[in-house]
Order: C-alpha cells, then sequence, then structure tokens
C-alpha cells in the first residue's frame, strides 16, 4: 500500500449496497470507521485522563508549595515590622514612666534623651512635649517646632483618646516621609492635667526591614494604609503615597493568602496581614506568572509532546486499520472473483451440454430429412415422370437448404459453448467476429442498426482462445445494442499494433456518466439493475480479456456514445502468466 492508499485506501468507493442482504458485512468503509474508533478510545482515552489527573495534582502541588511561602515571608514580616514599631513605642512609654515629665522642659536633658534613643535604637529624628491645650512646649531636633500649635489636628486627638498613637507615613511641616509616635502622660488625673511625648521616626530604617527581605523579581512586599496609599516603596505599584491599583483584602490581623486579580486582570498569590494598632497593612504579592512560571513551562512541553504523540499515533491507527481492511477488502474481492469464474464456468458448461443434447436430438432428425430429401431429389431427377417439374425440385432444395442452416446453427452453438478451459490457437479476427455477428443480424436488421466492421489489412490470425473471444465480442456488442436506440450505428474495428492486435467497439448510444466510468468492471456494479442488469457482464468481459494476456480500456461521452477497445497479443505468453 502507498502513502495515497493510505489516505484513500482502494475500499474508500466501494458499494457495499451490491451485496444485497448482506451489505453490513461489506461496509468497508464502516467498519474502518469503527476499527479507529476502537483503537482511539482504547489508546487515547486513558493517556488523556492521565496526563489531566497529573496536570491537576501537579499544579495543585505547587499552589500549595507557594501558598506556604507566601504565609511563611508575610508572616515573619509582620512580626518584624510589628516588632521595630512595638519596641520604639515601648522606649517613649519608659521615658515617660522614669522621668519627670518637668525635666523634659530641660532642653539639654531632653537631646541627651533623645541621643539615648538614637543610639540604643536608631531611627529617631526628634522629641517634643505637648501639653493637654495641643502646644509643643518642648522639642529638640533639626527643625524648628517649638510652640508648634497641634490642638486641631486628628493625630493629637486620638492621642488624648487612646492615651498611644501611631501614625501613618506623612510628610507634615518637614515636608519628608515620617511617622510619628506619640505617649500620653497623665499628670492629675483629677484635673485631667497630661502632656504628650512625641517622637518623629525616619522611614529609611522602616524600610529597610522590607527591602533586606530576600526576594526574586517576581515577588514584592510593602506596607500600605487602611485606604490602600503606599507607605512603602513597591515595585510594580508606583512611588510613596500612590494608591494601589487593586482592592485590599478583607480586614484580618491574622495572615492570610488568597489569589487576586492584579495589573490588568492578571492573577496573583497576596499574602496580608492587618498590624494591630497601627494603620499599617503589610501586603505580599507574587504574580501568576512567578509562581507557576515553571509549571506552566513543563504544561507547555508535556503539551506539545502529547498532542504529537496522539498524532503520531494516530496516524500509525489510521495506516494499520486502512492496511488490514484493505486486506480484508482485496481478499474479498479475490474471493468474489474466484466465484465468478466458477459461475461463469458452470453456467458455460451447462450452455455447452445442453447445446451437445440439443445438437444430438436436432441433427439426427436433420439427417434423417436430409437423406430422404437427397433421395427424393434423386428419383425426381431421373424420374421421367418429375424431370421436367421444376417447382418439384425447388421444393426439395429449399428442404435441403434449410437442413443445412440447421445444420450450422447448431454447429455454431456448439463451437461457441463446447469447452471452458483455455485452448489457444490461431484465429482469424474477421471470421470471429462474423460469426458473433450472425448471431445478432436478425435484431440489428429488426432495429435498423447499422453495423460495420473495419480491420486493417495483414492481419491475418491471432493466437488466443476463439471461444473466449467471440464471448468478448458477443458482450460489448450486446452491451452496445442496449445502448443505442433504432437506427443506431456500430463500428467494430480491428487494427494491428505493437506486437498486438487492437479490437475496439463503439456506438453512438447514451454514453456513460463519468462518475461510472471508475467502477464500471467492478463486479455487481450496474447502473442497470432495475431493469434487470447483474452486474457481471463487463466483469466477467474484463476478467476474459485479462485471461486472455490482454488489456481492456473504455471510453465515453454522454449522450454521444461509447467505446470499448482491448489488445491482444499476437503470440500469447506460454507460459501461463497471462
Amino acid at each position: 500500500m502507498n502513502i495515497k492508499g493510505i489516505f484513500k485506501p482502494e475500499f474508500w468507493d466501494a458499494d457495499a449496497k451490491s451485496a444485497g442482504p448482506y451489505k453490513q458485512l461489506f461496509d468497508y468503509k464502516r467498519i474502518w470507521q469503527l476499527c479507529i474508533g476502537i483503537l482511539v478510545a482504547v489508546s487515547l482515552v486513558p493517556i488523556l485522563i492521565m496526563a489531566s489527573i497529573d496536570f491537576s495534582v501537579t499544579r495543585g502541588a505547587i499552589i500549595s508549595e507557594n501558598t506556604l511561602e507566601a504565609a511563611r515571608t508575610t508572616s515573619n514580616t509582620r512580626r518584624s515590622v510589628s516588632y521595630f514599631l512595638e519596641e520604639r513605642k515601648s522606649a517613649l512609654q519608659l521615658l515617660v514612666e522614669l522621668h519627670d515629665f518637668r525635666s523634659f522642659h530641660d532642653r539639654e536633658k531632653l537631646s541627651q534623651m533623645l541621643k539615648s534613643l538614637k543610639n540604643s535604637f536608631g531611627g529617631f529624628v526628634d522629641l517634643g512635649v505637648i501639653n493637654s491645650k495641643g502646644k509643643q512646649v518642648a522639642y529638640v531636633g533639626p527643625y524648628k517646632l517649638e510652640g508648634r500649635e497641634y490642638a486641631g489636628q486628628d493625630w493629637f486627638k486620638q492621642t488624648v483618646e487612646q492615651g498611644i498613637y501611631i501614625s501613618e507615613v506623612f510628610l507634615g511641616f518637614r515636608d519628608s516621609p515620617h511617622i510619628v509616635i506619640a505617649v500620653k502622660h497623665m499628670l492629675d488625673e483629677t484635673n485631667n492635667h497630661f502632656k504628650i511625648l512625641r517622637a518623629t521616626l525616619d522611614t529609611r530604617q522602616f524600610n529597610g526591614i522590607l527591602s533586606s527581605l530576600d526576594l526574586s523579581a517576581g515577588e514584592d512586599v510593602f506596607l500600605v494604609n487602611r485606604e490602600g496609599v503606599l507607605q512603602t516603596p513597591s515595585k510594580w505599584n508606583g512611588e510613596i503615597f500612590s494608591k494601589v491599583g487593586f482592592e485590599l483584602p478583607e480586614k484580618s490581623f491574622r495572615t492570610k493568602v488568597e489569589e487576586i486579580s492584579y495589573r490588568k486582570g492578571d492573577l496573583a498569590m497576596v499574602g496580608y496581614a492587618y498590624l494591630k494598632n497601627t494603620p499599617f497593612v503589610l501586603l505580599y504579592v507574587k504574580t501568576e506568572e512567578e509562581f507557576m512560571g515553571g509549571w506552566q513551562s513543563s504544561r507547555d512541553t508535556v503539551t506539545w509532546f502529547t498532542v504529537v504523540s496522539i498524532a503520531v499515533i494516530i496516524l500509525v491507527m489510521w495506516a494499520v486499520a486502512s492496511y488490514l481492511v484493505d486486506r480484508i477488502y482485496m481478499a474479498d474481492m479475490t474471493r468474489s472473483k474466484a466465484l465468478q469464474q466458477m459461475e461463469h464456468h458452470n453456467r458455460m458448461a451447462s450452455i455447452g451440454r445442453l447445446a451437445a443434447g440439443v445438437a444430438h436430438e436436432i441433427n439426427n432428425p436433420l439427417a434423417i430429412i436430409n437423406e430422404k430429401a437427397g433421395l427424393l431429389k434423386d428419383l425426381f431427377t431421373f424420374s421421367k415422370a418429375y424431370e421436367a417439374d421444376d417447382r418439384l425440385l425447388g421444393l426439395v432444395d429449399s428442404v435441403i437448404g434449410s437442413v443445412e442452416r440447421c445444420g450450422r446453427i447448431t454447429k455454431r452453438l456448439l463451437g461457441f459453448s463446447r469447452q471452458t478451459d483455455m485452448e489457444l490457437r490461431p484465429v482469424y479476427p474477421r471470421k470471429v467476429i462474423d460469426t458473433v455477428l450472425s448471431f445478432l443480424d436478425k435484431e440489428a436488421e429488426y432495429r435498423c442498426i447499422d453495423i460495420d466492421v473495419e480491420v486493417d489489412e495483414g492481419i491475418y490470425e491471432v493466437v488466443t482462445d476463439r471461444g473466449k473471444l467471440e464471448q468478448v465480442l458477443l458482450n460489448l456488442i450486446n452491451n452496445a445494442f442496449q445502448a443505442m436506440k433504432d437506427g443506431g450505428a456500430l463500428l467494430v474495428r480491428v487494427e494491428r499494433g505493437d506486437r498486438q492486435v487492437l479490437f475496439s467497439v463503439k456506438d453512438n448510444g447514451c454514453g456513460i456518466p463519468e462518475s461510472d466510468l471508475k467502477r464500471i468492471f467492478e463486479p455487481f456494479y450496474s447502473t442497470k439493475k432495475q431493469s434487470g442488469g447483474t452486474g457481471l457482464g463487463l466483469s466477467i468481459t474484463y476478467g476474459l480479456v485479462q485471461d486472455l494476456g490482454g488489456d481492456m480500456k473504455v471510453q465515453s461521452q454522454l449522450g454521444k456514445g461509447t467505446e470499448f477497445s482491448f489488445s491482444l497479443p499476437v503470440v500469447p505468453n506460454m507460459n501461463g502468466e497471462s
């Protein structure tokens, strides 16, 4: 089977309807489709199911691993930031508890406290003391803020109410990002007399906690306030004080991890925690490309490999199914051809026996009639009583002529169907054609069909089987008669070829559609089944020509006529290969 045969095998156009009630057994296309369907279902479905399960399990494992990593990083960072702020808040509380608040007005002593804080904890910028009316009564630091009024500001009100206040990152009078921690200390609870120790923290150490984390290129950790405004630098969300481009998760002081839509709809894994007693929300972001990139790359590789494997498997299944079904088809065709030949031989043998019996039963009476007619003719010829009666002699000649004609007919019949085995002997094409036409001359005369026979000069004899050649010509001429209307024209031509003799039978009948020409020599294929055609005539004729070592072709135009031509070797191959 060649490449073309794999994609369109010979059985593809086979007509299952010609098999009659057993057409399902000979529907080769359906058998092929069933084979392909079963092979695909058995071999590919388990592969696809296993691949799907593997994808799902691997994806789940990777998501789980990254979720744990995000929760661990977020939790550790949350503790670091909370410890940083708690540590400095506790230092301020310790100062107000250990020292008399009246000593805070001593600028030198307040400066000594600020110096101690810077040396012990770092990050402190200045210290200030605010009285209960909101006026900063003492201040040490790089700015001139002594005497500044804070009574109307929000941080002052919250410190008075809550006792402790930690601010967001803001610019303030300094026009520089900083954080304020304020601690309220009651001096006289009866008269609600208090003072507030207020310290300013540099954000560099605060930002250093996050920037010191060991993160990959696809990870980001930053702080925002409760409105989503950045409090620390971020890789992808802009500068500090910019608002992030997604909604904050629901409030939770415990570390949580969620998948959210991030940056133009891309998915990202977000670990977050709201820091207690602060306005800060810690966010850890890892893009899907980062945490699923490895899995997606492996998935694409496995997908391509799977697709290519499936394509190869389907191609192999296609070729195997086509080859097997094609072998079945060829075996059935060979068996069908053998059955046809057996049927043909049996029929010819039956005709031969019938013809021999008919000839024997007819020839004996004919011999007697011929003998008696000859005797009567002699009597009439030599008797003086009938010597001059030409009428009686004419009647006797007529009887003798009819007997001879009957004898020739029975002889032709016996000669046509005498044997079915191959018997090669020299035959004259013209005589064979005349013999065949003698069976049809009455029909041709009745239907006014004009028959013309052309035989090239120099063609004397062909070594072939006369009986088979007669049957080939008889079948073709019979078909031509059926295709032509009354008054048609038939041309039987014999030409000389290269060590071959070319026979052709051409009519001007109805012609054959182009779609039927490819299958016209197939067994049981007939366009005249409704009118009694069996679809075996041309198939048998084609087989007979091949038995004689020849080849057969057909040309036809619908509405203009058909020409069957076949070639026979002048001397056939005596090795029996033909």
